[in-house]
């Protein structure tokens, strides 16, 4: 097969009717995304359908290279063209022997979930989760609950441009029908809650609108639909519950109808944000910190795994502390997160972008929004006496910053991160002063979180998914201290003119 790797220019119409046309860079570090089109977009496509059946070949090689046998489930997302996207995939897994058992339409944690369900090591979901209409990608893992890290994707991504496939053929297909039910049984069952609680359920027009309502309503909740029917145009905002727009949405929602909480879903469904009844976003990393005085309350002294990009409460919480928690900082990302859960044994793991990992016997190691929005329902019924609001005042003040995205090509992205870490160090071996403070600390587990003597943080990392860099602060001073450390962390990127806008700031 003829493999075209392309650049920004489009090719000519025999070449993409002809050839494989897959960008290198939609190879990333833990899962792959491109640009492929919709009718009426003018950018130039990174992947046709004939690159998506190489990528299934690559696959299809590779799980049987890892060992992981020919057997794998596969998804897909709502959006208009996902559905074409997973049976070129499909196709090409069969070609290298694979055995496809396909569960449709489907959330990437139900997929995650019929790993363990079918008693299946491999999976390939296909979504773009959050990204705009018009992207794509796949989730992949062959040893579940993990997904693929950098070493995984490199070997694809080698695999799929060299051309090295393995097509022993053998390869089958079957449809898994009325695998919906079984994966909202499985939500579901002894999860039913005492408590009345009123839900907003917000889900941006994404997948998880044909799912969450349900599921929220089965264990006793009185449902408020946001945004829930399907349209893959995302006609009001990305299905994002990191994202400002789709959080003050909910947060109007909420005073509208007078609910206990608001839950918002991304498009895959395997984030979940909350908005508290005064409809105050709660960024995720201090949701994972009422989560986890809940958990450790009940199962005293875990360990949580935390991305860099979160609060510094999981280590200074004195409910915390005194329930023997341990918090562990780790590079962010789903399948870093993810890994080191397993690798620790913790009870959770937590990220600022609304992915959370539970471990027996809240879950089975994966990401699922749902299963956090129950977690968050059980957390208030074993609290009746107080609401969201409350056990969010009842945490130490922090002033933090949403997370904010800088464009930056994925060519040059990590170049800029090396440059940004090696001006903090400099300043650090000087002594000078960053911010108002001397630096007392430099964390460099991924990208750079340079720290001040009065503990306010700034974090600079590049995106692996998008081709962005991503910019959070927080301070447990003041919100000067907090606006001063974003200023001084914005003035080093500007040093790098290959740094773009802000998506939003605060």
């Amino acid at each position: 097969m003829a493999l075209t790797i392309v650049g920004e220019a489009r090719p000519n119409s025999f070449e993409f009717e002809t050839s494989a046309l897959i960008k290198a860079s939609g190879f990333r570090e833990y899962d792959a995304r491109w640009w492929f089109g919709h009718p009426g977009s003018t950018k130039a496509p990174e992947l046709n359908l004939i690159g998506v059946q190489a990528l299934g070949m690559g696959l299809g090689t590779l799980i049987r290279r890892l060992g992981a046998g020919p057997d794998i489930v596969t998804g897909h997302d709502f959006r208009s063209y996902s559905l074409s996207i997973k049976l070129a995939l499909v196709a090409g897994l069969m070609a290298a022997g694979a055995r496809v058992k396909d569960i449709g339409l489907a959330l990437s944690p139900m997929a995650y979930f019929a790993q363990f369900a079918l008693d299946t090591p491999s999976v390939a979901m296909v979504t773009a989760s959050h990204n705009e209409n018009g992207w794509t990608g796949v989730k992949m893992g062959a040893a579940r609950p993990l997904t693929f890290g950098p070493e995984e994707m490199s070997a694809l991504k080698k695999i799929v441009l060299e051309a090295d496939f393995d097509l022993a053929g053998g390869g089958a297909y079957e449809f898994v029908p009325g695998f919906r039910e079984t994966y909202l049984d499985d939500l579901t069952s002894d999860k039913r809650i005492a408590r009345k609680l009123k839900v907003v359920c917000a889900c941006g027009n994404g997948t998880a609108g044909a799912f969450a309502p349900e599921v929220l309503a089965r264990i006793g909740c009185e449902v408020i639909p946001l945004d829930v029917e399907l349209d893959h145009t995302f006609p009001r905002y990305n299905p994002n519950p990191e994202d400002m727009q789709m959080l003050h949405a909910i947060g109007e929602k909420v005073l509208e109808t007078g609910a206990d909480v608001g839950l918002g879903f991304d498009g895959d469904g395997d984030r979940c944000g909350v908005v508290d009844n005064g409809g105050n976003e709660i960024f995720a990393d201090k949701v994972g910190v009422m989560l986890a005085r809940d958990i450790s309350s009940l199962l005293p002294g875990p360990t949580f795994v935390v991305d860099v990009k979160s609060t510094g409460l999981f280590a200074t919480d004195h409910v915390l502390k005194a329930n023997g928690a341990v918090a562990d900082y780790w590079k962010t990302g789903h399948s870093y997160i993810k890994r080191r859960v397993a690798e620790l044994g913790a009870v959770a793991g937590f990220e600022k972008s609304g992915h959370f990992f539970f471990n027996p016997p809240i879950g089975r190691g994966y990401d699922d929004g749902l299963i956090t929005a129950i977690a968050v329902c059980r957390m208030l019924d074993r609290n009746p006496q107080s609401s969201m609001a409350d056990l969010y005042r009842a945490l130490p003040l922090t002033y933090g910053t949403p997370t904010m995205s800088a464009h930056c090509a994925d060519e040059v992205k990590y170049g800029v991160v090396e440059r940004v870490a090696a001006d903090f160090e400099a300043m650090q071996r000087k002594s000078a002063e960053f911010a108002g403070r001397k630096i007392a600390a430099l964390i460099t587990v991924n990208g750079v979180r340079v720290v001040a003597e009065d503990g306010t943080w700034g974090l600079v990392r590049a995106s692996s998914n998008k081709p962005e860099l991503v910019v959070v602060v927080e301070s447990p001073v003041s919100s000067d201290r907090r606006r001063q450390m974003f200023e001084a962390v914005d003035a080093v990127l500007r040093r790098n003119p290959e740094v773009g806008a802000y998506n939003q700031t605060f």
